[in-house]
């Protein structure tokens, strides 16, 4: 097959650590081209398809030059996007404007004959951070506002409690008040701009010392291992980003539930792909723009993520 990721741009990657990165080799090892381009690379022209300067790449075992492109002049190739057996969307959030503005050119593609994964339509219409309202038993108390008092009643209810963007990733823009409240004010004009922005407010978890869990679903089927990831020192966050270690181990009954409730009926609507958080019983995000977690997972477990995504994408991809 030919696989076109887009992605952020190669040259950042971290591949000891990075999911697109074991996507792409394990697509490579079982013999499938592989080029990449930026969401800024899509474009469409009345009378054309959608299409996008790629660039044809090489996986060459170099843990610094990690890839070589295969067709040097020029760099970049226009392609139709509806060319290529797969298009992975692994763009990684926040969810702007612009992330916005490339799955419609997505969609569009589809319309052409693309086949898109995650699909479009499923990445708008699930919201990393609002999407667990549609199962609320998973979930622990929690508010969605842009009203300060909803927010301070919420606080004198529950004493302990997390404020969040909606927009946030990797841990970004998270604080905790306790019982004293203090600086609550000041953070909330700070997260909800007088008003302006839609806060996600939730009760304090203490089982996050335990780990935020990251659960990985695969066309509908949970991956056997998952990452907790842990906070250090000071910190309430367990993101890997900010710190925390991540630490893989099976999945509980209670993970296992979550994942075989929620997983069918989000693969139904396009998500081949999802990361489901849970700190302790609660569910608290599904990730369906980039998940993350794959090398992790296998270097602790030796449990082959990629090769679970690769063959079910080869799946969805077949006639």
């Amino acid at each position: 097959m030919n696989l076109l990721f887009v992605a952020d741009p190669l040259e950042s990657f971290k591949i000891y650590k990075d999911t697109t990165f074991a996507m792409m080799r394990e697509g490579q090892a079982r013999g499938h081209q592989i080029s990449a381009c930026e969401p800024q690379d899509i474009m469409w022209q009345r009378g054309a398809p959608v299409s996008a300067a790629v660039r044809d790449i090489t996986l060459t075992g170099d843990p610094v030059h990690w890839f070589s492109i295969a067709r040097q002049a020029p760099d970049a190739r226009g392609q139709a996007l509806k060319d290529f057996d797969a298009v992975v969307m692994r763009k990684d959030p926040p969810f702007d404007s612009e992330f916005f503005y490339a799955t419609h050119l997505l969609e569009q593609a589809e319309r052409e004959g693309a086949k898109v994964f995650n699909k479009p339509r499923a990445l708008r219409d699930h919201p990393e951070k609002l999407a667990i309202l549609e199962w609320p038993q998973f979930i622990g108390p929690t508010l969605v506002t842009r009203e300060a008092q909803d927010i301070k009643r919420f606080h004198a209810e529950h004493h302990d409690i997390i404020l969040k963007p909606l927009d946030g990733m990797g841990g970004t823009g998270i604080f905790r008040v306790k019982e004293d409240g203090l600086n609550l004010g000041a953070i909330i004009e700070t997260l909800n701009q007088d008003g302006a922005q839609t806060v996600m407010v939730k009760k304090f978890l203490p089982a996050i010392a335990e780990g935020d869990k990251r659960i990985l679903v695969i066309g509908g089927q949970p991956v056997p291992y998952c990452l907790a990831r842990i906070p250090q020192g000071g910190e309430v966050r367990g993101n890997l980003a900010v710190g925390g270690k991540g630490v893989a181990q099976p999945l509980s009954a209670r993970d296992r539930a979550i994942a075989e409730t929620i997983g069918p009926v989000l693969s139904q609507r396009g998500l081949l792909l999802m990361g489901l958080d849970v700190i302790g019983d609660s569910l608290t995000e599904i990730n369906v723009t980039s998940p993350t977690c794959f090398q992790e997972i296998f270097d602790q477990t030796g449990f082959d993520v990629a090769a679970m995504f690769v063959q079910e994408l080869e799946s969805a991809v077949a006639p």
